[in-house]
């Protein structure tokens, strides 16, 4: 007998770009338990995607016969509950600020034409994001080009 198993996280948005990539995610209970306290305290979601990013890398090295990072930068995590909005928007600017289209709603590789109704693609669960981050679907193309605050946008990238 199959039985349905409860989502760990849920996906609110995404981005891939060429040489990172942004994912933001609601976690549940069970993904906040913390695993590990040495030397800091990790958490079950933490942990996951460390594994899951570790056996990606070697099977891409092995594939390449090739050694090394894959990504530039060391994956970060972080709770973004206090700019939520600007971290949701943040994700889909990311290749419009990086010049690489000149429109977000362009760009192939992210969750921005799903919550624009311009994909049928039904990764991201929108029902939750719409009631936890301050998105409204008629003005959401709009407001996907808000100015996120310099401050914020540190805090989003620092850490």
């Amino acid at each position: 007998v199959y039985k349905r198993q409860v989502p760990h996280t849920n996906l609110l948005a995404w981005c891939l770009m060429p040489n990172h990539f942004h994912l933001l995610v609601q976690a549940n209970l069970e993904t906040q338990k913390i695993v590990r306290e040495t030397p800091i305290k990790i958490n079950a979601l933490t942990e996951s995607m460390r594994l899951m990013l570790s056996s990606y890398t070697r099977a891409i090295q092995k594939q390449e016969s090739r050694v090394g990072s894959l990504f530039q930068q060391k994956t970060k995590f972080k709770c973004a509950d206090d700019y939520l909005t600007s971290a949701f928007h943040y994700v889909h600017q990311n290749p419009y600020r990086a010049g690489i289209v000149r429109n977000i709603e362009d760009y192939p590789w992210s969750s921005m034409k799903e919550y624009a109704g311009m994909s049928s693609k039904n990764l991201c669960r929108q029902d939750i994001a719409y009631q936890f981050i301050n998105i409204e679907k008629e003005r959401f193309l709009t407001d996907s080009y808000s100015v996120i605050p310099e401050e914020v946008k540190r805090k989003i990238e620092t850490d």
